[in-house]
């Protein structure tokens, strides 16, 4: 991470205007309408937009309806991914969560710069409340996380805490629906589609570019020091691959439960199989799966048809699935499942 600087802003309204850019020639053309948006006047900022918000927002979550009454101006984020959908609309959190041990700001490389404070880091699995309390937020952000209810109380009595939505335990939350819940809680809905649709018709470029995608199998999974595992649907890798036209493993769709992945032991590395095998590794060096004589026995591996994270930028910003990430991931990942889809 680079260090912060009277220009810091400036530096960061360039990436701003690039994610709105695309967004905005997309209203032009009335893609946002298919998107559902609710704006009858065109490319017209809604009045409540101009005023500085759409308040109080409400926001639907699994723990019912939030209501924020006002512009938050202190926010902490704490759900995976939940700082760089705040950032993406111009908003600072002056708490955050790093999931992925970015280190720096808390965030992956695609979101450097765009703060121009550092905020104070909290805990992930187990949130620091006191900590959370002393910065005295208005709103607190935890979109994608475990969903557990404890969890959910104890924020909820320090602010307004916009959680997982319906469905959405154990991080099962889209970047979609992540972006749409902290537009709303963040007074901005409409900015929000824009980045949504932008993103949407990203995803709609790469798939069309690559019919080979359409219809084939794959498995994402990952090594740590002791486990092998695959993500199953409703989380954002896979999330991600099926907009490209994939379709998650059946065999590991078989073994979902309520956790967003399953665990794949060395007995049973076959399950790994699929037309495209993607693995990426956590806590291991990526030549800790591809030199694995079990892993290469597999034979979708065996016949070439893999891809073995072994750059941790793709990696996290494949794992991070927020609407900054993905932008990243698009540009890296799509090629390297194309050649080994066609290798």
């Amino acid at each position: 991470m680079s260090f912060r600087t009277a220009d810091s802003g400036a530096r960061r309204r360039p990436a701003r205007l690039r994610l709105l850019t695309g967004a905005l020639a997309l209203t032009l053309t009335g893609t946002l309408a298919a998107c559902g948006s609710s704006d009858d006047s065109g490319t017209q900022e809604s009045a409540a937009q101009k005023s500085g918000g759409a308040f109080p927002a409400k926001v639907a979550t699994k723990f019912g309806t939030v209501t924020v009454d006002e512009k938050p101006k202190r926010v902490v984020a704490l759900g995976w991914g939940d700082a760089e959908a705040a950032l993406s609309l111009g908003v600072q959190p002056v708490g955050a969560s790093d999931w992925l041990a970015f280190g720096g700001d808390g965030v992956g490389p695609w979101a450097e710069d765009l703060y121009d404070e550092s905020p104070q880091k909290i805990g992930t699995l187990e949130p620091e409340y006191e900590k959370i309390a002393a910065l005295k937020p208005d709103l607190i952000l935890d979109t994608k996380s475990s969903g557990d209810q404890t969890r959910y109380d104890t924020l909820s009595k320090i602010a307004p805490t916009v959680g997982v939505p319906k469905g959405g335990d154990q991080y099962k939350i889209s970047w979609e629906k992540q972006t749409t819940m902290v537009a709303q809680a963040l007074g901005v809905p409409d900015d929000g589609k824009k980045l949504i649709a932008e993103t949407e018709k990203k995803f709609e470029d790469a798939a069309g570019a690559h019919p080979e995608f359409k219809d084939r199998t794959i498995t994402l999974g990952s090594r740590t020091a002791s486990t092998w595992g695959a993500y199953v649907r409703g989380t954002g890798r896979v999330d991600f691959v099926e907009r490209l036209g994939f379709r998650n493993n059946p065999a590991v769709e078989a073994k979902a439960g309520s956790a967003f992945s399953v665990p794949v032991s060395e007995e049973n590395l076959n399950l790994l199989d699929a037309d495209l095998t993607v693995m990426a590794p956590i806590g291991v060096t990526a030549k800790k799966i591809s030199s694995d004589p079990l892993f290469k026995a597999v034979p979708s591996v065996k016949a070439g048809h893999s891809v073995v994270f072994d750059d941790p930028d793709i990696s996290q910003a494949f794992a991070m699935d927020s609407v900054l990430s993905v932008d990243y991931a698009l540009e890296k990942v799509v090629p390297l499942f194309s050649k080994a889809v066609k290798s």
